[in-house]
């Protein structure tokens, strides 16, 4: 098999993709003319800055500091999922977010990122804190499968749901 065929190379991707796919169409970033390796970096970035973020505010809620721990975890998944504009880009991106199939997903996780922020300086309760932030995780992950073709059904249905 020839090294510039298969999923790897990034540049043989057209724009008959399905919508869901990544790398589709006018990007947030081709004016300023990003490769598609270049977009995938920067989604990765993205991606990592905001892993760290959240687990440094993670440590820190273990140590008392409820207030920093809100902050840095909400940061830290706003940036995870600032990094699909990389890919998609960030109208579309905006776009797809309340289509039919994720609507709900984006409406629980957007607004379990305002009552982590409630639980945290209105409430100062740690657990509702932790509660809205799981609820976080799991609308975003919900939310991240619809992406991925038949990923909720394989899901639901090895939780047993489907």
């Amino acid at each position: 098999m020839s090294s510039n065929r298969g999923w790897f190379n990034l540049d043989s991707l057209g724009g008959a993709m399905p919508e869901t796919q990544f790398f589709e169409g006018d990007s947030a970033f081709k004016f300023l003319g990003l490769s598609k390796k270049a977009r995938l970096y920067g989604f990765i970035s993205c991606l990592a800055v905001g892993f760290i973020l959240s687990l440094l505010g993670s440590i820190l809620l273990f140590l008392g500091q409820l207030g920093i721990f809100a902050v840095l975890y909400v940061l830290g998944t706003i940036i995870s999922l600032i990094g699909t504009g990389f890919l998609i880009g960030f109208f579309k991106q905006l776009k797809l977010m309340f289509k039919p199939v994720r609507v709900v997903a984006s409406i629980v996780f957007l607004g379990s990122i305002v009552l982590v922020f409630i639980a945290a300086f209105v409430l100062s309760s740690e657990v509702l804190c932790l509660i809205f932030v799981i609820i976080e995780y799991l609308a975003y992950t919900w939310y991240t499968l619809s992406y991925i073709p038949y990923a909720r059904a394989a899901v639901t249905k090895t939780i047993g749901l489907g």
